[in-house]
């Protein structure tokens, strides 16, 4: 499990600085995007173990880029955590059709501001499977 690579996708550089450190001192090796369109590209040149996904982002949404993963042979097996300020309200969302929600690829949702250890945890239980 040390050494993996974890790819974050969000368009916050704090929240990925911070979810970087994090995940480098429980031994993984972060790999940093800054949006949907960067994320994907890192997806396919860095192939991590695992996707941690924000949903707003700019310049293409986590709905779409899950979509995306979830449709390439080569990316739709890596697990996908969603991390997101409208987790416990995607369903519900305009944001967020019906659709995309029951179609999406995601292992996970956790809150902003996400719990470290929970985050943690929920990586190491999907490097397991």
């Amino acid at each position: 499990m040390a050494g993996q690579k974890v790819l974050i996708i969000d368009d916050d550089p704090d929240l990925v600085e911070a979810v970087g450190i994090l995940l480098k001192r429980e031994g993984f090796e972060p790999v940093a995007a800054y949006g949907g369109v960067e994320g994907l590209a890192k997806a396919r040149s860095e192939k991590p173990a695992v996707i941690i996904l924000d949903v707003m982002m700019e310049d293409k949404d986590g709905f779409t880029v899950a979509k995306e993963l979830a449709a390439d042979v080569e990316l739709n097996h890596i697990p996908v955590i969603m991390l997101t300020a409208v987790a416990e309200h995607a369903q519900d969302s305009s944001y967020a059709p019906q659709a995309a929600i029951k179609s999406l690829e995601a292992e996970e949702w956790f809150d902003k501001p996400v719990d470290p250890e929970a985050l943690v945890s929920c990586i190491k239980e999907l490097l397991e499977k």
